[in-house]
């Protein structure tokens, strides 16, 4: 009896050599984390870059005089810090200097812009501080108004800590009353109750985990202090005369620990002299400006 051959359907399908054993399912790639959100930032004008950071508990729009002061000449930048104005919904809870200083810069990268003239007022100050200490390269000018270099003591983290506790409670109902006779001098708060009114009513529009999130960054942010003798930029120091967080003092040792930097004081403004006395500072603003070309 002959054999059928190979492909002859009688003998059914032809045998299979085994194969290598399975191993164990391949992990799948770790997903990549989510890129952190870039704070929304108002843009005006062309030329020069100047970066304006707000102070607490505020927003950009608290630059608006300058703003109009300034575009004509300037590219004009104002970001909203996490959590405030425009970047509400990127409050987080604790707001500390260096991972907002590094949000300044992600904006800079995405603007393409290498360099920058950089200006904080209060918060905005020690968040431009931890930005020189962490990316000195990309500033072209340094101003800094109504701030300091120096950490909390223990009494002023505690009150930062007591109104964490009050506002996540109650919200920012209590927050202008509780913090104009610091933003505003004496002359302001007698004689200029339409400016009262405006910043009151910026507070009360910010959100209480934005508070919250600042307050306890400012609780916990770092001496900068040895930061300013490396200072090799232009730098303008201005400070309110009537200002009771960072008095004249304050602001007068802060010029004087940084080669070359120039102040100014200003008189009948508090701690929000940028609004106190808009003219005042634009023209120091202009002033310092002009012989800075990025």
């Amino acid at each position: 009896m002959s054999t059928p051959p190979p492909d002859d359907p009688s003998l059914g399908p032809a045998p299979v050599a085994p194969g290598p054993e399975p191993g164990p399912e391949a992990a799948p790639e770790p997903e990549a984390a989510p890129e952190p959100p870039l704070p929304p930032a108002a843009t005006s004008g062309a030329g020069t870059p100047l970066v304006l950071l707000h102070a607490f508990p505020l927003d950009g729009r608290m630059w608006a005089p300058q703003v109009e002061a300034l575009a004509g000449t300037y590219q004009v930048i104002v970001p909203d810090l996490r959590g405030f104005g425009a970047a509400r919904d990127q409050a987080v809870e604790e707001a500390g200097m260096d991972l907002l200083a590094d949000d300044v810069v992600r904006l800079l990268d995405d603007r393409g812009l290498d360099r920058v003239v950089l200006g904080g007022l209060s918060l905005g100050g020690y968040v431009a501080l931890a930005l020189l200490r962490r990316h000195a390269d990309r500033v072209s000018g340094l101003v800094l108004l109504d701030t300091k270099a120096t950490a909390d003591g223990d009494q002023a983290r505690s009150d930062r800590l007591a109104m964490v506790e009050r506002v996540t409670a109650e919200g920012v109902g209590f927050v202008p009353e509780a913090m104009l006779p610091k933003l505003l001098g004496e002359t302001s708060r007698e004689h200029r109750p339409e400016l009262v009114d405006k910043v009151a009513a910026l507070i009360r529009e910010q959100a209480p985990e934005a508070v919250a999130g600042a307050q306890r960054g400012m609780a916990a942010r770092s001496d900068t202090t040895d930061v300013l003798a490396s200072i090799q930029v232009p730098t303008l120091v201005i400070t309110g005369e009537e200002d009771a967080v960072t008095g004249p003092e304050v602001g007068r040792d802060l010029a004087a620990a940084i080669p070359g930097a120039r102040f100014l004081l200003v008189e009948e403004a508090g701690h929000l002299s940028n609004l106190e006395q808009p003219e005042i500072v634009n023209e120091a603003l202009l002033d310092f400006l002009a012989p800075l070309w990025i």
